[in-house]
């Protein structure tokens, strides 16, 4: 039953990481023609998307760890060595990704329009690498 639960708690995890970069979409839309005002709270929901998926990405780890330790895989299984491999250059990715990009939404010598599209490029790119990784953790494919 503990088992069990553990997979529940996996799997709200990855929803929480994943999900919330969809509604950043149509958002990135409204950032090329934000006002001031407008603009800080578009800015800070972005903030709050990547600390949420952050804090869900240490709840994802943690057990993750907990059913390889107490289920029939074990680190060295092909899935989960490629989700790790994704995993850590996700946590790389995500660590340079948003912050300097959001920050320079406040400087005048950078264009909304430029930095909207590389924020819509880096959304599409760590939705991409989780999607990679939870579809390592569904299929389970045996690669050597």
């Amino acid at each position: 039953m503990l088992y069990k639960i553990v997979i529940y708690i996996h799997v709200i995890s990855v929803i929480a990481s994943i999900g919330p970069f969809f509604i950043l979409l149509p958002l990135v839309k409204k950032l090329r023609a934000a006002r001031e005002t407008e603009l800080t709270i578009y800015l800070d929901t972005f903030r709050f998307v990547v600390r949420l998926s952050k804090h869900s990405g240490h709840v994802l780890v943690g057990s993750g760890a907990l059913l390889v330790l107490s289920g029939p895989w074990t680190w060295g299984t092909p899935w989960i060595v490629m989700t790790l491999i994704i995993l850590f250059c996700s946590l790389f990715f995500l660590a340079r990704a948003f912050s300097p990009t959001l920050q320079r939404f406040h400087e005048e010598e950078h264009s909304k329009e430029e930095l909207a599209a590389k924020l819509n490029r880096t959304i599409w790119t760590y939705i991409i690498l989780l999607m990679a990784m939870l579809w390592f953790m569904v299929v389970k494919p045996t690669l050597w």
